[in-house]
Formats: C-alpha cells, sequence, structure tokens
C-alpha cells in the first residue's frame, strides 16, 4: 500500500476545477520553510541538497534535528470558504518518486480534518544525515483538489530531538561615502548599525601606504567618535596595502568579554560566533584615513551576519510619524540582534537572558514567519538559567507562546519535566508564596532548574541602583521597588507561570497535573490578593512587610490578572501616575497590561512619546538598534543594540493592531484594534497559516471603518470600536455580540469590509 499512488492525484484526473485550486504553499519541516536551500560561507548557493555532497568546500544547511518532525503548509491566498478539509501527505527518498506520488517512506493517507494546516511525520524513524522529499494533497471546502511543489530536507547526523536551525548568513551592503578632513579621509555612513566585519578594494602604484580604519557606532563633529560614552562601539585597525588593486578584510579583534565561558555569575557560557562566518563587530560608520590620489578606494562593503531575514514579511505604517520610526527601529532591531543564531543580550556579554528572549520572541513573530530560532533560543535558556528568579519562570511562559504561534507540542513535551520545576513551587512556603531568602533555594533545587551559579534573586527590572543584584531600596529603573522575603513581582510571576503550567498539562493529556496546577494557580491569587494588596487604597505592595507600592508590582499583577474587579481601577489609576517609571523591558509589560486593561490612548501616548523616557529618544540620540536602557542618564554603562528594547514591534501587532492566536496555531484568529487617537493605520504580519493584513480609518467618536484580510484555513473574531450601533461587514448590516467598547463578529478567509458608524 505504501507505494500506491494517493488517492487524491488519481481524482484529480477527473476533476477539471482543480486547476484553480488554491495550492499549498509554505511548507515547513520541523518549523523550518527553506529547508531545501544550500548555503556555503552564509551565502544562499546554487547547489541542491541532493548536490551539496560534492562541494569542495564547507557547505550549511538547516538540517532537520528529530526522526518524527512536523509537517506543515498554508495556502496560497485568503478566499472565501476556502479551508481544508482533508489531506494527505507522501515522503519519499528521491524527487522523482515524490513527483509519482510514490511514497516509499511515509504516506498520512486520506485524512478528513476542517482547517488541518499540520501534521506529524508517522513513519518509520527518519534516518540520520539522509535527504528526504515530501509534497501534500488537499481538498478545500469549495471541492477543489491540489497538490504543493516537492519540499526537500535533510536530517541532521544525530537526531536529539532538539530544535531545527538555520545557519546564519552574510549580506553585502554598501555605505554612502562622503570626503572629510580636507581630502585627508572618507566616511561611510551604511545608514543603520549592524553586525558584521568591513572588506575594503583599494588601488595604490606603490607598496608603503597604510591605511588607519575606524569603525564606530557613533559620529563625534562629523567624525567616527573615538572615545564613545558607555558600552557603545569603537575600534581602529591600521591596513598596510600592496601594490596593485586588492580587496582586504578587516578583521573584527576577539573581545574577551564575550567570548570567556562562564565570565558571569549564572555560570553560562556566551554563544560563539560559527567558523564560517567569522568574528564580527556592532557599526554604523566608517572612517578611513590614508585615502589619496596614490592609493584610491575602489570598493567598500559591509557583510552583514544574521539569522535569515525577511525584509517584506512584516509591514506597518500610521498617521504618526514618531510611530512609524519607532516601528523600523525595533524590526530592524530584531534582524540585527539575530546574529549569533541565538536570542543574546547584545554585544556585551552575548549571553541569551530570559528577559531579552521573551520580547525577542514575540517581536520575532511580529515581524517575520519565523519560529525556529525562538524555539531553540527557549529550549537553551531552559537548560541554561540566568540569576533573576523572575526570569527563569519565564521560560513556561516563553514554552506557552511557542505552541500558541506555532500549534506543536514537541518543545512542551520534551521539556515538560523541566517546565514543571520552574514554576518555582519548591520555594513556596505555609503561606501560600514564594521567596528566595527563607532557606527553601537549596542545591537541589538548583539542580532541577539546571541553575549553574552560585544564587537565585528577584531582580523587578534593570538596572536597580547600585552593582547588581545587591537589592538597594533606593530608586532606579524599578521605581524605588522595597525588597522583603516575599515580593509581589515574583509571585505575580509565579502565578503565570502556574496558569500556563496547568494549561501546557492539559494539551499533553495530563489531567491531574492540569487541575493540580490550576488549584495551585488559585492558591497564590489569594495569597497574592490577601498578603500583598492594600487593604485601604486597595493597590499593590511590594512586599509583606512594606507599605511601599511601586509600578512594577501594580503592572505585573494588573497584566497577569490578579487584580480583581473592585480594585482594578485603582491599579490603573495608580499605574497611570507613575508614567515610564520602567526600563525598555519592563515597558513591554506595562504596555501589555494596558492595552489589556482598554488603556489604549495612554499606551499610545508612551508608544509616541519623545521624552527623555522613550523610543524616540533613541533615534534622537543616534542609535538605529533599540538601547539597552532609555538613556545613559539611567545606565552610563549602557550598550546600543539591546534587543530587549524592541518591545514595540509586538505591542503596535498584539495590542494596538490586535493580531494574537485565539486558538494555537493561528487556528483562530483574534483581530482587536485599540487604535487610541490614531487617524488611520495599516499591518501584514506573517502567521504559520498566512499574512493576515489589517487596516483602520477613523473619525473621531463618529466612525471606524475597518479592512482585514483573513488568512485561508482559519476564521478570525473581529473585535471593532463601538461607534453607536451601526455595524455593517462587506455593506450588509451584521449581528454582532457585545463586549465593552466592541462589537464583536466571527468571519471566514478572505477580504471582508466592516463599518461601525452611528
Amino acid at each position: 500500500m505504501k507505494n500506491s499512488r494517493p488517492l487524491i492525484v488519481t481524482m484529480m484526473v477527473f476533476l477539471p476545477c482543480c486547476l484553480h485550486a488554491q495550492k499549498p504553499v509554505h511548507l515547513m519541516t520541523d518549523l523550518i520553510e527553506h529547508t531545501d536551500r544550500v548555503f556555503i560561507g552564509g551565502r544562499p548557493s546554487t547547489l541542491t541538497l541532493g548536490e551539496a555532497g560534492s562541494a569542495i568546500e564547507p557547505w550549511q544547511a538547516a538540517e532537520v534535528r528529530t526522526a518524527r518532525p512536523r509537517l506543515a503548509w498554508a495556502y496560497s491566498s485568503p478566499e472565501p470558504g476556502a479551508f481544508i478539509e482533508a489531506y494527505e501527505v507522501c515522503v519519499s527518498t528521491k524527487p522523482e518518486l515524490c513527483a509519482k506520488g510514490v511514497a516509499d517512506t511515509w504516506r498520512s493517507g486520506r485524512v478528513a480534518e476542517h482547517g488541518a494546516a499540520s501534521t506529524v511525520y508517522g513513519g518509520a524513524d527518519l534516518k540520520p544525515s539522509s535527504t528526504y522529499y515530501w509534497r501534500v494533497y488537499t481538498l478545500d471546502s469549495n471541492g477543489r483538489e491540489a497538490a504543493s511543489d516537492i519540499k526537500a530536507f535533510r536530517t541532521a547526523a544525530v537526531l536529539d530531538g532538539s530544535p531545527s536551525r538555520y545557519p546564519l548568513t552574510l549580506t553585502d551592503e554598501e555605505p554612502a561615502v562622503t570626503t572629510i578632513a580636507d581630502g585627508k579621509a572618507v566616511l561611510a555612513d551604511f545608514s543603520t548599525d549592524a553586525f558584521g566585519w568591513l572588506s575594503l578594494t583599494v588601488s595604490t602604484p606603490a607598496e608603503g601606504d597604510t591605511l588607519t580604519i575606524h569603525l564606530g557606532e557613533q559620529l563625534k563633529a562629523g567624525r567616527v567618535n573615538r572615545r564613545p560614552e558607555g558600552s557603545q562601539r569603537y575600534a581602529a585597525y591600521r591596513l598596510p596595502l600592496l601594490r596593485g588593486t586588492h580587496t582586504y578584510r578587516v578583521k573584527p579583534r576577539k573581545d574577551r568579554r564575550n567570548t570567556t565561558p562562564r565570565r558571569n555569575e549564572s555560570g553560562v557560557d556566551p554563544i560563539l560566533m560559527p567558523p564560517y562566518i567569522g568574528e564580527v563587530y556592532p557599526f554604523r560608520y566608517c572612517e578611513i584615513e590614508g585615502i589619496s590620489p596614490a592609493a584610491q578606494l575602489r570598493g567598500l562593503v559591509r557583510h552583514v551576519a544574521s539569522y535569515p531575514f525577511d525584509d517584506q514579511a512584516a509591514r506597518f505604517s500610521s498617521s504618526d510619524s514618531v510611530l512609524n520610526k519607532v516601528w523600523q527601529l525595533c524590526k530592524h532591531t530584531v534582524r540585527a540582534t539575530s546574529f549569533c543564531g541565538t536570542y543574546v543580550d547584545g554585544d556585551r556579554e552575548r549571553i541569551p537572558y530570559e528577559a531579552d528572549a521573551i520580547i525577542n520572541q514575540l517581536s520575532h513573530y511580529a515581524t517575520d514567519r519565523e519560529y525556529s530560532m525562538a524555539r531553540h533560543s527557549v529550549r537553551h535558556l531552559i537548560y541554561n538559567p540566568t540569576w533573576p528568579t523572575e526570569w527563569i519562570l519565564q521560560s513556561v511562559i516563553m514554552a506557552w507562546n511557542d505552541y500558541m504561534y506555532t500549534g506543536d507540542t514537541l518543545l512542551l513535551a520534551s521539556v515538560y519535566g523541566d517546565l514543571k520545576a520552574k514554576t518555582l513551587l519548591a520555594l513556596r512556603e505555609d503561606n501560600g508564596l514564594i521567596s528566595t531568602r527563607t532557606g527553601k533555594a537549596t542545591k537541589e533545587v538548583y539542580e532541577s532548574i539546571h541553575f549553574k551559579g552560585k544564587r537565585i534573586k528577584d531582580i523587578v527590572d534593570w538596572p536597580q541602583t547600585g552593582a547588581a543584584g545587591v537589592e538597594k531600596e533606593d530608586g532606579g529603573e524599578a521605581d524605588g521597588f522595597v525588597f522583603t522575603d516575599y515580593n509581589t513581582v515574583v509571585n505575580a510571576y509565579h502565578y503565570e507561570a502556574l496558569k500556563l503550567m496547568g494549561r501546557v498539562a492539559g494539551v499533553l493529556g495530563r489531567e491531574a497535573d492540569r487541575r493540580f496546577y490550576e488549584a495551585e494557580a488559585s492558591r497564590v491569587c489569594t495569597a497574592v490578593n490577601t498578603l500583598l494588596r492594600h487593604p485601604r487604597t486597595g493597590i499593590y505592595k511590594d512586599g509583606v512587610d512594606t507599605d511601599h507600592s511601586s509600578l512594577h508590582s501594580n503592572m505585573f499583577a494588573l497584566g497577569f490578572g490578579l487584580a480583581d474587579g473592585k480594585n482594578r481601577r485603582a491599579v490603573i489609576d495608580f499605574i497611570k501616575s507613575r508614567k515610564m517609571g520602567c526600563s525598555v523591558y519592563g515597558a513591554q509589560f506595562l504596555l501589555d497590561a494596558l492595552y489589556d486593561a482598554g488603556e489604549a490612548d495612554y499606551a499610545l501616548s508612551l508608544l509616541t512619546s519623545t521624552a527623555r523616557r522613550s523610543w524616540y529618544n533613541m533615534l534622537r540620540i543616534g542609535s538605529t538598534i533599540t538601547t539597552e536602557a532609555w538613556d545613559n542618564v539611567y545606565k552610563p554603562n549602557q550598550d546600543w543594540n539591546h534587543p530587549w528594547g524592541a518591545a514595540p514591534a509586538n505591542v503596535i501587532v498584539r495590542k494596538l493592531m490586535g493580531v494574537e492566536p485565539l486558538e494555537p496555531g493561528f487556528g483562530r484568529i483574534r483581530i482587536k484594534p485599540q487604535p487610541g487617537w490614531l487617524d488611520s493605520a495599516s499591518l501584514t504580519v506573517p502567521t504559520i497559516r498566512g499574512d493576515v493584513s489589517v487596516a483602520f480609518r477613523q473619525e473621531q467618536g463618529r466612525c471606524f471603518r475597518f479592512v482585514a484580510d483573513i488568512p485561508a484555513n482559519t476564521e478570525a473574531e473581529v473585535w471593532m470600536p463601538r461607534r453607536g450601533r451601526r455595524l455593517t461587514v462587506d455593506g450588509k448590516k451584521a449581528r454582532a455580540r457585545r463586549s465593552g467598547g466592541f462589537l464583536i463578529v466571527v468571519l471566514g478567509p478572505g477580504r471582508h469590509e466592516l463599518n461601525a458608524s452611528e
């Protein structure tokens, strides 16, 4: 049976309508789409996987690391009624067999499933270091059949179940060049900061000339700043020239701080660059001294290292110019800081930190149809956690994000026991709260969460005043948070981790665990609201033994759903009174909490602010990647390439434009725009099922016009801001469910025009 042709192929002969059926596209193997590409030296090549063995030089490919990968697909375009009703997958060892529908490795058989977009390979375990070919045949709800192109993938030498990943890539960029210093030097501006290395082509008639090359992130008085503030980068290199025309490579120096193993209090290693890319350095500007008529510059190229990134995958524009610039800043940050292939803190340490990764994960989802780098980073952090207590708890949140955006349970199942330990229930005291100060943070606990350092500590936000982890009680980015034995922020995180762990258990069919974690989450909720909320004001204190209330205690309590109805307004008002009293990292959770509470106008005012504590200020001071802090004033040693500042990339998509998965893998989408005072905006965001495009235009208080393009094979729950009682969908009066200030309708695939008016 396994070598017979698939039923759908046979039927296609008798169905002329199938010629117009939508074609399955974007075939992904273990969440990697371009599994059929062969890279050489970080660049896509002309080689196929079948030809790769003939290459003389080392080659790279996105190898699949599991013997039973998920095979996924999308439809080519949204169309009314375009749902898959049945599919059949064939996997073969040769492309010619796959083309004929001969499955000598595995065939799923015809599977009837409404809205199917993936399946797990179900044959015998795949062999290591082998190339396979697969395609999917589909039948849609309009009775039309289609077949995808054939997609190749190669398995790794060791199938250990770890996430598949792409190799890193190099992209060549040329600058704008001007002559400076009375003709004695040239200045090259690559327009944005990025991680890479430089090559230049120079002609000289005689030997003996030497160039001095300055690379940096800042300008001062029109030249590369030789002494930048903080950790902004600057380096100088001397280049002796050879007679004739030659192309030279400027080799970045190795930095001991970001290449030395375990040179940190978490006891973890930095991420090193692979040999086929080489060492890289962050720079925007290049100044070359020594160029003259005798030594002429013929060419100048920056070779930028990054994880493969589709610049066209996501697009956003609005009627607010500041918001547009903030979006571009954060989108570029996602690409630029992917240079290690793992989410890291930037250039200072090149260490994965959970707090960077959780923001980078959501922002990567919002700007590219890419899930593998996030999955690899989440798994890496589970086994290489850092010292802050709250950040250890973030691993549960990130694993749940992976499931919601991909619909794949592989990560959840493979690290289920580790995630249970990451809830930190082992630190629970009789009062229902957790603490790292009461003696329960033992060696055994550290081993269960894979912590390699000496001690975990609550962080709340960063930087605090003083050295790392000293828990000073005065100001800083933690809004003067007062640390006690039982702290509100860490227990809010603990509550969120328990809630999500219950959902994880439910997804994996572990019903006893699901009930247990739901009960434990309820217990923490009661303890927090009993012991950590001020009885008179209703706002949250920082801890059990203090009356001080910070922005953080209240924004995390609100954002994670601890603030109940009668005290909710007081908490919101207190949060707004503290303004942007948090770091660029904390801003992610502040904005999420505000939008979830319906405070769109205030949240938008923070996104578009031009104050010192704003994303616009990052641009104003000259950075083109989000910075580690709002300004050097708040962190004098900050760097200019920190991804945890890129929260607007995902907040604009998830909250302002309101596009989020309502069911795992975008089986159902929620589109809930919260425009605030914006006159208009448009967005295209990629999902695992295809692009979602939305746009609105509003007349304040009178009319809200909305257009949504919903991908095939899914449906959307659209929340329209109420503007009176009238709602039309595609020109017809629509019946809608009301919820607060919204009218809710459910729409299928295709383009829809909605209008809410008086």
